[in-house]
């Protein structure tokens, strides 16, 4: 779990939630908000993905090494 809290890119999607949720609150609701809040996920999944990933040839690798 703290692999995902402490990478980058998660840490980048979180905040940008923040600016997704002021939006929100604060703008008009059309279809570009739905935008915002798909894009948002999506860059959210595709960080989680990323940090997996990672993590598997990581692990792979000191499997090879061993």
């Amino acid at each position: 779990m703290r692999k995902y809290l402490f990478s980058g890119a998660v840490l980048t999607a979180i905040f940008a939630g923040v600016g997704v949720i002021r939006a929100t609150a604060a703008g008009p609701r059309d279809w570009r908000l739905a935008l915002m809040w798909v894009s948002w996920l999506a860059s959210l999944a595709i960080a989680i993905g990323t940090v997996s990933d990672e993590s598997k040839r990581a692990e792979l690798e000191r499997e090879f090494r061993q």
